[in-house]
């Protein structure tokens, strides 16, 4: 349970990173920024998996990079739900949907899945050994 909290906090603050660096991007407060995180999550878990198996073949043939309208998509839906969370235009959904990615990759990449920080000490052994 307290990883999912890390990582809903994790994705609040890259959706404040998002509205800081993106001007399309307007969060009133920390508490609309931890709803639109809650909402995403929501839209992330039930509705993505079932539009990425129906837009497979589109996403093949773009190598992947369909994804990036999906979540796109899945941005502004959490904008219209969410009050105090606004996403202007589609350019911007695609590039806060990429920035929110990206921060939310880097800050998780560091929790465990109990929901502490982890870091990997490793030690040269010589040659090509790393232990």
């Amino acid at each position: 349970m307290r990883g999912i909290a890390i990582r809903w906090l994790t994705l609040t603050a890259a959706i404040l990173a998002a509205s800081y660096l993106l001007d399309g991007i307007q969060v009133a407060s920390f508490f609309s920024a931890l709803g639109a995180a809650a909402m995403l999550g929501i839209l992330n878990a039930f509705f993505r998996p079932i539009v990425l198996l129906l837009t497979l073949p589109l996403n093949i043939l773009t190598f992947g990079l369909f994804t990036f309208v999906i979540n796109a998509v899945m941005l502004k839906m959490a904008s219209g739900v969410i009050s105090g969370f606004q996403v202007q235009g589609f350019w911007t959904a695609v590039f806060g949907a990429l920035l929110i990615s990206i921060v939310s990759f880097a800050l998780n990449t560091l929790i465990s899945e109990k929901g502490r920080v982890d870091v990997i000490d490793l030690h040269y052994k010589g040659g090509n050994r790393w232990e």
